[in-house]
């Protein structure tokens, strides 16, 4: 027995043997929207668009956005209607189940959307790509919602690794945006994942990373202020970033068009302003690599430029998220940060100031400082462009550049770009807090359970007390046909009608369900669960995704919850704790 135990595959290992599985999903993704933008687009977006006369170049994105949401308008039609597909929602205030026929045509649309010139990024849909067949390869499996909701945050982290080659990168990602939790027992899994889909992608497929980052020299002590300005004038243009996408989702919002129209005026207003600035058409990355090397200084006027790019890269990409266009917003982020950047360092050397810093340099900070700046975390943005550049040199002042620049952002913007969305939807997120350790404690979701199987508010009593008779529990929840949480029928409710068994044909859920039980949601912290577990008197609680939609996701045993409560008490009192 002792040998046997030793042999048995713990759940941490069969983590992380899952998580190298969804790596090579990940590799595989990354691999498949490789080639099938470069089968819908012949080359580089932005050099095709250099070469088409003006109408053509308003042309081709209205086109790609009318095909896009005709993709969209038919195919969701087709598959119905499914549960979320942010994978954020999904974890945060959801069961891990993220829909796959949704998300095949999101990707198709999202395809021909980035292959004819939105102003969205690929990687959105590599990264909603590897978390949604993760998902679905748990969802066959049926595995419980904890780790589902592991293997949509490791599809996420390959996804991204694959995209950028970045692996930590990827696997911080989807720590602190997707799962929220920095705890170890989560963190292996995603940088097994990300390691094996960064590899896989560049050693196997070869594929090369996107940016070409030139070598910088290492930035002294007394140039580190210029950085500061840097910073604060990164977390401006982030904020600025922000609200223009808040107001083109607003504007969008206000008007009840089909998909196809929303998107077909989006590659409008992206073709009218590449009439001007072609390189606001894709995600931009070439047009980062370009100024990256500077070569912007071949223009007549370098700072008109930069700050047209700049203006007309924030305009194109408000209006293609704001319409609905299925990608990233990633690799967008990456380019107004390098704009500001340029723009920082050409206005510094026109006035003969910070001669010995390259405009690269500054660049390169540009695009950590904002995206800093619109996804609030510092971690994350150091990292991603260290790993980009792999130039260590550039992390003191790309540090200090980011802290800044979260701090103003802050200040001008109340949310960042993966937040904004759910607190529409009503979805609460952690709040920042001083306490320490708060990120390493547990949530409700990461005990939840399958919900007890509901029944409907029309369902009869007949059936009820069959599923009582063949089950264990003394309360059924009682749903409608979006599952919302409507009440729960009680065992012992049942025995006044025991006696009037010609009356049961008429009786259903809805005439004898007490009213809904007090719920939790998937992202409350255990401590906060506490007086609601005091409270309840079911074997199984209630979880719901928020409570303004109130949807039935889970339950968590309420003896469970307790005892690891109990523990907690008596380790604290313990004198040798």
């Amino acid at each position: 027995m002792r040998w046997r135990e030793k042999l048995v595959l713990k759940e941490e290992a069969f983590h992380l043997v899952l998580a190298g599985a969804i790596g090579v999903i990940g590799g595989v993704v990354n691999l498949f929207f490789y080639e099938a933008v470069h089968l819908v687009q012949p080359g580089n977006i932005v050099e095709v668009a250099e070469k088409l006369p003006d109408w053509e170049r308003l042309l081709l994105p209205t086109a790609g956005g009318l095909a896009a949401g005709l993709i969209l308008h038919w195919g969701l039609r087709l598959v119905g209607k499914q549960g979320p597909s942010n994978l954020i929602e999904v974890v945060v205030a959801g069961d891990g189940r993220l829909p796959t026929r949704m998300d095949v045509v999101k990707t198709f649309s999202a395809i021909v959307s980035i292959a004819t010139g939105a102003s969205i990024g690929r990687e959105g849909g590599i990264v909603q790509l590897s978390a949604t067949l993760s998902s679905k390869l748990g969802q066959l499996a049926k595995w419980p919602p904890y780790r589902l909701r592991l293997l949509v945050g490791c599809g996420a982290a390959s996804g991204m690794a694959a995209a950028y080659n970045a692996p930590i990168a990827g696997a911080v990602f989807s720590a602190l945006i997707v799962l929220g939790n920095f705890s170890m027992n989560l963190f292996a899994p995603l940088v097994f994942a990300s390691v094996i889909a960064a590899t896989v992608s560049r050693t196997f497929f070869g594929i090369k990373p996107w940016y070409q980052i030139p070598p910088f020299p290492e930035v002294g002590p007394w140039q580190l202020p210029w950085f500061l300005l840097l910073g604060i004038l990164c977390g401006v243009a982030g904020a600025v970033f922000l609200k223009l996408v808040r107001v083109g989702r607003t504007e969008f919002g206000k008007v009840s068009w089909p998909p196809y129209i929303k998107l077909a005026l989006a590659g409008l207003i992206v073709g009218v302003i590449a009439m001007e600035f072609p390189g606001v058409c894709g995600n931009g990355y070439s047009v980062t690599n370009d100024i990256l090397h500077e070569d912007f200084m071949n223009e007549a006027r370098p700072l008109l430029f930069l700050a047209g790019l700049l203006i007309a890269k924030w305009v194109a990409t408000a209006a293609t998220v704001g319409a609905g266009t299925v990608g990233g917003i990633f690799t967008p982020t990456l380019f107004v940060g390098a704009t500001t950047g340029a723009f920082f360092g050409t206005l510094l050397h026109r006035f003969g100031m910070a001669p010995e810093v390259k405009a690269g340099a500054f660049v390169l900070v540009g695009m950590g400082a904002v995206l800093a700046a619109t996804t609030r975390s510092p971690l994350l943005a150091v990292i991603m462009v260290f790993e980009l550049s792999l130039n260590y040199s550039m992390v003191p002042p790309l540090m200090l550049a980011c802290a800044l620049s979260i701090l103003v952002a802050r200040q001008l913007h109340d949310e960042s770009v993966y937040t904004e969305h759910l607190r529409l939807k009503g979805i609460a997120l952690g709040q920042e807090t001083n306490r320490m350790g708060v990120a390493m404690e547990q949530t409700i979701g990461d005990l939840m359970r399958a919900p007890v199987t509901p029944v409907r508010e029309t369902t009869g009593l007949e059936e009820i007390a069959e599923r009582f008779l063949t089950g264990s529990n003394n309360f059924l929840p009682v749903v409608d046909r979006n599952r919302r949480l409507m009440g729960v029928v009680a065992l012992q409710d049942l025995k006044e009608f025991l006696n009037r068994a010609k009356d049961l044909h008429g009786v259903i859920a809805l005439d004898v369900m007490r009213p809904a039980p007090k719920a939790l949601t998937p992202a409350q912290p255990l401590l906060d669960a506490l007086p609601t577990v005091l409270e309840s008197e079911l074997r199984n609680v209630p979880v719901v995704n928020n409570y303004n939609e109130n949807r039935l996701v889970g339950a968590v045993a309420r003896a469970e919850l307790l005892t690891i409560f109990s523990e907690a008490i008596a380790e604290k009192s313990d004198p040798r704790g």
